[in-house]
């Protein structure tokens, strides 16, 4: 019997379809809920042509609701994963996971019951929302934990298909759980709950990050030709101002606004600026490269763009986390941000030994990628801080001299707030705003 169960386990395992960092080893307790009643298990694979893993019982028991048994077990089976090293001991190590599925979900309110019930046995933290459209998902925990609700979630045929990605965690990069339903997965001012996203054609088309990569080598060599004939593709950055701040593709349209959701890029039958790449295109000749961190946002704002008669929509499949993964920084310049605690990533993060090339990539002209909000010299350090006025909280890049000159604040009128929190230097981080309200802050001025 142990062995029956332990050969699903295994198995199931075996078939997730996880984009995990290759050479970065993921090391947590991978226990199971109390209604396996299970106690540590222990998977790890080695590095060959073809991967192998071995779950072994760390206890000497499992015990079912029906049944006592006892035994001892060592599976070996292969995946088809591409990875090197994974282990996942008990040391309790976090990771972060993102996914996200467009699927028809005919009783939403039921299935974010059927998820809580499931998590309440878990330590997962972070963002869940669930619609009649689909799933998207943003969390942390232990590996053990985090992987557990993957595998239960792909289980369901709905899920099968699902392209989750891995990124390790010190900590919790969530404060608390949040699942619900909601009527927009991805928040537009727009709306979205009633675009056709169920339908892939009217999305935009997936590139693989190979093809992506590719893609862009044919574009800067076409602008390096500098020929004078129109332009055949737009380099289009889905994300918000202060992500393309710290990082992005070379050559790509930065937003115009801090927050893309209330851009107007490409509806023209809203206010038409100069700054948007893509008015007065030829729609039906035109490629539109789009990319954004995960994928999604590209895909809900590529429908909207196809009913506005876009015919040649491109996305990066998996977003740039799932290229700096597959491919590494090659056209990419700085950090990703995140949204959670950590804030920013550097390509390393999800491509051992990978570099960035923020030291040495000039900014073009009037760029606001790596300067500082408050004087505009260059910052190294490319991670956004929280303003220390609590009642502004604004998220913007700083220099050193700045932090120091103004406490901390974005401006000076925030150094005069009567709610400030202590000035942090270097890569410290404020805890979550709300934690403050009721806290003790610094009032002082001086």
């Amino acid at each position: 019997m142990v062995m029956a169960v332990a050969v699903a386990m295994a198995m199931a395992m075996a078939s997730l379809n996880i984009t995990l960092p290759p050479s970065i080893s993921i090391s947590s307790s991978l226990s199971f809920p109390s209604r396996f009643h299970g106690r540590q298990f222990s998977y790890h694979s080695t590095p060959s042509s073809s991967p192998s893993i071995s779950l072994q019982s760390k206890t000497n028991f499992i015990k079912s609701k029906t049944s006592d048994f006892s035994s001892n077990c060592s599976l070996i089976f292969t995946t088809s994963r591409d990875s090197s090293l994974i282990s996942v001991d008990d040391n309790g190590e976090f990771i972060v996971v993102n996914f996200y599925h467009f699927v028809f979900i005919n009783d939403p309110e039921f299935e974010v019951s059927r998820h809580l019930s499931f998590l309440e046995e878990l330590d997962i933290h972070g963002r869940i929302y669930i619609n009649e459209q689909g799933i998207n998902a943003q969390f942390s925990g232990p590996s053990g934990d985090a992987l557990t609700y993957v595998k239960w979630l792909r289980d369901d045929q709905r899920f099968r298909d699902i392209l989750v990605q891995i990124s390790p965690s010190s900590q919790h990069a969530f404060p608390r759980l949040k699942l619900r339903y909601r009527p927009t997965l991805v928040q537009f001012d727009l709306g979205s709950q009633d675009l056709p996203l169920l339908d892939p054609s009217m999305r935009a088309v997936p590139l693989s990050p190979a093809e992506w990569k590719a893609r862009l080598k044919s574009l800067n060599a076409n602008h390096e030709k500098d020929n004078g004939d129109l332009k055949s593709c737009i380099l289009l950055d889905v994300r918000n101002g202060y992500e393309w701040d710290i990082g992005h593709f070379q050559g790509a349209q930065r937003p115009e606004v801090d927050c893309f959701r209330i851009t107007s890029f490409g509806l023209s039958d809203l206010q038409v600026t100069d700054s948007d790449p893509l008015v007065n295109v030829d729609k039906e000749n035109i490629d539109v490269l789009m990319y954004c961190t995960g994928g999604i946002r590209c895909d809900v704002y590529s429908t909207i763009l196809r009913q506005r008669g876009f015919k040649n929509l491109y996305t990066l499949k998996g977003g740039v986390s799932n290229y700096l993964q597959k491919e590494g920084p090659e056209k990419w310049v700085g950090n990703l941000f995140v949204f959670d605690s950590r804030l920013s990533l550097p390509p390393s993060t999800f491509k051992p030994g990978a570099t960035t090339t923020s030291g040495t990539q000039e900014a073009p002209a009037n760029s606001k990628f790596a300067s500082c909000y408050i004087c505009g010299s260059r910052v190294h350090e490319l991670r956004h801080r929280n303003c220390a006025n609590l009642d502004c909280n604004l998220l913007f890049l700083c220099c050193a001299n700045c932090v120091s000159e103004l406490r901390g604040c974005c401006c000076p009128n925030c150094t005069t707030a009567p709610r400030l929190r202590p000035v942090l230097s270097g890569s410290e981080r404020y805890k979550k705003w709300h934690l403050y309200r009721d806290s003790k802050v610094r009032s002082e001025t001086s």
